[in-house]
Formats: C-alpha cells, structure tokens, sequence
C-alpha cells in the first residue's frame, strides 16, 4: 500500500489558485502530519462495493470503515456530504417536505458539525481555525452540508455523533469496466443523430406525424381517442434540451398538439467546489432531447415523430451531462433538480431515464423530498453493456418512491439486449423488434427527421407519457390512484413478476 500524510481541511484560499481539472487530492505540503495512515487501494474499495452490489443488491457508505471511506475521499475530490438531523429526530425519510431545515434545531445541528469539525483540526493543529479555513455548504431545503475533508478523524468523529444520518464522498467513482468488457454506457447514452433507415418502424398518421412502431402494442393510438396528456405537466430530469431541436421549442405547438407549454431549466455545474458554475439548460449529449421527445413531442405537420403524451407539458430539466449519476457536480444538479420540480404545484409527473448503480443519499434525499410533494417518478431500471448487466435495478429506480421501468423485446417478456431486471421492477414497455432489435422513434437533436433510442430509457419516458394521459383524463386523481389505474391496466395484475413487475402496460385500458 502507499502511504499518505493525515492532513486537513484545507483553506479556501489554498485553492483559489487551483484550476478546475487539477487533482484535488492533492496535500497542503505546509501541514506538518502527527502520523502515517495507509490509504486503502482504489481497487479494494471498487471490489468491495461490487461484491456488496452482487451479494444483496445495494451498497452504502456506511459498509465500510473508517479508513476504507477516508481512502474513498482521497481516490476522489475530498467532498464529504453529511446528512444530519436535529435534536430529537429519528427517522425523516418519510417527512423530509414537513422538516425546515432553517428552524433553529436544524441550525444548532449542523452549526453542532461544524464546530465539531473545527474542533478535531484545533487540536490535531494546535492554532485556531477560522472559518475560511473551514469551508462548507448547507442546502437550503434538504438536511445535508458539504465540506472538504482530508483528514480521518474528523470521519471518526462524524460518525460517532447522534446527529450525522450519513456521511459519504460525493465525487467517488467505481472503475467498473474494469471488471468485464465494453465501453462506459454514459458514453454511449450521448448520442441522438436522426435515423435514414426507418422502413416498417412507423405509421403515417394526420397531419403528417410519424408514430412509433410500438405505440399500436400498448394501445397507445387508441387511448388517444380519449385523452392527450392535455393540462399535465412532465418533469424531465436528464441532460436538458436541445436548442436546436424546434419540435420542443417553436413547433411544441404545432398540428393536433395545442395551448401548452414547454420550459427549459439548467441545474447542472461545471467546475469544482466555491468555483462551479451553471453551464445552461442546452442538452450537449443528446439523451435528454430523445426521452422528451418520446414523451411529449408534438403532433405535427412536419414528418416528425409524436410523443406519448403529444398536449402534456413539459420542463426540461438539465440536472446531469450524461445518463450515469456518479459524479459530484451530477449528484448537486439532479438534487437540485428534484427540489425544483418537487417545489413546482403544477408538475405531476418526473421522469428520470438516469441512475447509477449504487445508491447516493443526497439524491435519495431529493427523491424523497419530491415524492412528499406528490409527484409521481418514474426512474429507468438500468442500460449497460456486458460490464454492469449482472446488476439488477439500478438507483434511483430500487427506491420505494420510485417506479422503475425496463424494456422488453415484442411479443415476449424477454428484457431487451441492454435492459435491467429484476425484482425492483414495476412496469415493462415493448421497445425492441424481436427481429432486428429496431428501436422505438423520437426526435433527434436537430431537424425531423426521428432518430431511434432504446434501453429502459426509452421505456421510462414512455410510461411518464402514458401515465400523463392516464391523469389528464382524471384530474382530480392524485398520484396513488393514477399509479393503481396502471398497474390494472398490466399484463401480469394482480400478480407480480419477479423479474418484470406487473408487465407490459395498456394505455388504451388505463384511460378507459
């Protein structure tokens, strides 16, 4: 093992003259250390949350040891995210909309973590330590701060106090390629070019739109006859929208697709810590044009495919910059995603074709925070190539205030080539030809003509359009039942498939 000096929060000033890209692991020299600790090898830590994931399922940080999880900081950006509750609270999972976090117990509390924090280096340094040495963020809403932390017993003392719920490192990422073949699949999630060979994928349908091949198989066209998603609002959280694409810009309102509105938001950062910044709500991969096109794309004129739900609204939001939540400026925006929509009265739905394979308890913590405000989510079960396909659900789908949503190929439960299953699952959308494993239409990043786009993604925006049509032909429902009203509508209702949930959807019966 190599060795590494314990060391400190480092000052803000230490790092003003920090670029970006540089690592931030790297060691105040100027610290004189009281020992040596060995640091614990990426790869232990990467092969202990694998086998953690392949024995049950699911990891957290709290699995690992003191040592195990300050190595983890020093492998990544040294960001520690504490979640924190205060004096007299126990379990807030199911209250985190009902909790205000500037009441002055929430405050006592995470001042309580700090000063506590400030304390360990007071000690170890011998001098005082300000509080531009001692940097830090509250969020506003949700129970967690942030800090950089380089030392191993201030994680020792964190975690031995009554108030911290969780402490984990934001930024860390697992090497899973490392363990089987084929590229990362965020990379293969960015990319939306429009589609030439289209024969036998589409109808023609008035005035002059594209509908999917597999929209007749769920009963979709039919469902039409009774509603639209009119007066429903889609939250999208994914990797924003294109700029360029008119058919969720100027040409929303087009054809048969009326008096509704499409919104764009950015919550993603660029950068690193006190340096970050938004870079805009414009989609630069090109997934999140394609799932909003699936669900809410206009039925137009013009030759372009149409959406499940073609008169909902939509905001998109631009929360990650790629379809895989592992790193810390993706873990912030998709959280601050889910307080935005969840803070917004008239978004019903949330759809979330993103995830990774562990679970992230800020994001949880949004996830839960949204879900107390009644929205109803929809998170895709996972895509991946051979690397990650012996995982099952992916995170956020395994949460309880989640519906998970996978892919299945025509006219068999077979899950499609790079779709996840498992127990976890819910609902299953028919996205893939049995014979050419053809894909279902949506809209690409430019111009209309459609592109393809497969994977549980796909089969997640799918099931928010369907479910806006459900609820737009039953306003006054509220998620619970709109969610019931799909699952009779399944194949498999009243049972449960253990690995693809209730089964393959029937908007036309939904909406009946």
């Amino acid at each position: 093992m190599r060795k590494i000096l314990t060391v400190f929060i480092a000052s803000a000033l230490l790092w003003s003259c920090r670029q970006d890209n540089e690592d931030l692991s790297l060691i105040d020299e100027n610290i004189q250390p009281e020992q040596e600790i060995d640091i614990v090898p990426k790869s232990e830590i990467d092969a202990i949350i694998k086998s953690a994931l392949e024995k049950k399922s699911e990891f957290n940080w709290s699995e690992l040891n003191d040592v195990q999880l300050w190595s983890a900081l020093v492998h990544s950006d040294s960001i520690l995210t504490v979640g924190y509750l205060a004096k007299g609270e126990q379990n807030i999972n199911e209250r985190m909309t009902s909790i205000n976090v500037q009441n002055p117990n929430w405050i006592s509390s995470r001042t309580d973590i700090i000063e506590e924090t400030r304390s360990v280096l007071e000690r170890k340094r011998q001098i005082e330590i300000t509080d531009t040495e001692l940097p830090n963020f509250s969020h506003e809403v949700l129970p967690f701060i942030e800090m950089r932390v380089y030392d191993l017993e201030v994680i020792s003392r964190l975690r031995s106090l009554d108030n911290v719920r969780y402490i984990e490192p934001l930024g860390y990422q697992v090497e899973f390629q490392k363990y089987g073949e084929g590229e990362r699949y965020s990379d293969s999630g960015c990319s939306n070019d429009p589609n030439y060979n289209l024969s036998g994928l589409y109808t023609d349908i008035a005035p002059g739109s594209k509908m999917s091949w597999n929209y007749p198989q769920m009963g979709i066209d039919q469902a039409w006859n009774y509603s639209t998603g009119a007066g429903i609002t889609i939250g999208m959280i994914d990797t924003g929208l294109s700029p360029d694409q008119d058919n969720l810009g100027s040409q929303f309102n087009s054809g048969y697709s009326q008096n509704r509105t499409v919104e764009r938001k950015g919550t993603y950062q660029t950068g690193s810590w006190w340096w970050k910044k938004y870079d805009g709500p414009d989609d630069k991969c090109g997934h999140g044009t394609s799932m909003a096109g699936v669900a809410t794309a206009p039925r137009s004129n013009n030759g372009s495919a149409v959406g499940v739900a073609y008169n909902a609204n939509l905001v998109g939001v631009r929360g990650t910059s790629d379809v895989i939540v592992n790193g810390g400026n993706e873990k912030d925006g998709v959280t601050e995603a889910l307080v935005y929509l969840g803070n917004r009265s008239d978004v019903k739905i949330i759809s979330m074709s993103i995830g990774d394979v562990f679970n992230n308890s800020k994001v949880a913590d949004g996830i839960r925070y949204a879900y107390g405000r009644g929205k109803l989510i929809f998170a895709a079960a996972g895509t991946s190539t051979s690397w990650t396909n012996w995982y099952g659900v992916i995170f956020p789908a395994n949460m309880n205030e989640t519906v998970a949503v996978t892919g299945v190929k025509e006219g068999q439960y077979q899950r499609c080539n790079t779709c996840h299953s498992g127990s976890k699952v819910d609902f299953t959308v028919v996205m893939e030809k049995a014979g050419s494993d053809a894909h279902p239409l949506s809209v690409a990043m430019n111009g209309n003509q459609p592109s393809t786009v497969g994977g549980s993604s796909v089969a997640t925006a799918t099931t928010a359009g369907i479910a806006a049509l459900v609820w737009s032909k039953n306003p006054s429902w509220n998620r619970d039942q709109v969610l019931q009203k799909l699952r009779e509508s399944s194949d498999f209702y009243p049972n449960r498939n253990s690995d693809f949930g209730y089964g393959n959807l029937n908007a036309l019966t939904a909406v009946q």
